[in-house]
């Protein structure tokens, strides 16, 4: 499904399955006291991420936790990894030709108690019932969790600072299956890009919402 919301240049992987694979020493000692859980997720994950590598052509490479728990990428490499339950997924793609990538799955399935009370903004709280009177083929309030999710990935490999929930305001069209996040904070410049907001898509299939950042790398 990923692949599906990615731009030229991202190599993404994505399954409905996990993977027993043994993972790299540097990967191992993050989750050698993980539940099944969590094992499987961050596994299957690094798994889909190394394939994913290997479309560009790369050589399957340890991805350990960094800062913040983002996955620490080759150099002149930007990535990111999802996992929902029953869902794993990995996009990648070289800095030559994109700048950032944020990717996120969840449930097509309302937000736990509370959750969109906690994460939406008043404006969010208002089209998220908006468009729930218009169709409940897709789980909004999920959608909207998603999304902020994709920028908070996209924003932190170029800005290396925290972005809450309630950082970014996060407008979904309906229509043609995109969505805008504009910044709410003092928006950083990183190397002449200004991190104001981000556009991204967004798609409903298989029983899961997934949404996706890809900001294309300066051209001179």
């Amino acid at each position: 499904m990923i692949d599906d919301l990615m731009p030229a240049g991202v190599a993404s992987v994505d399954t409905f399955e996990d993977f027993d694979v043994p993972l790299p020493p540097e990967e191992e000692e993050h989750v050698a006291k993980a539940v099944d859980k969590r094992r499987k997720e961050f596994t299957t994950g690094r798994h889909c991420a190394r394939l994913a590598l290997g479309r560009l052509g790369l050589p399957p490479v340890p991805l350990p936790p960094g800062e913040r728990r983002a996955p620490v990428w080759p150099d002149g490499v930007v990535g990111s990894i999802t996992h929902c339950k029953g869902y794993r997924a990995a996009a990648v793609a070289r800095t030559a030709d994109i700048r950032t990538i944020g990717i996120d799955a969840e449930p097509n399935e309302p937000n736990p108690d509370g959750v969109l009370e906690a994460i939406a903004l008043p404006g969010e709280l208002r089209m998220v019932a908006a468009l729930g009177r218009a169709t409940d083929k897709v789980c909004w309030d999920r959608l909207l969790f998603s999304a902020k999710e994709s920028v908070y990935k996209a924003w932190f490999p170029l800005a290396r600072t925290w972005l809450g929930f309630e950082d970014a305001e996060v407008t979904v069209n309906p229509d043609d299956g995109t969505f805008t996040a504009r910044v709410l904070i003092e928006p950083p410049v990183v190397d002449g890009f200004t991190l104001d907001g981000f556009t991204g898509r967004w798609m409903a299939r298989e029983g899961f919402v997934v949404t996706a950042i890809a900001v294309p790398a300066l051209t001179t």
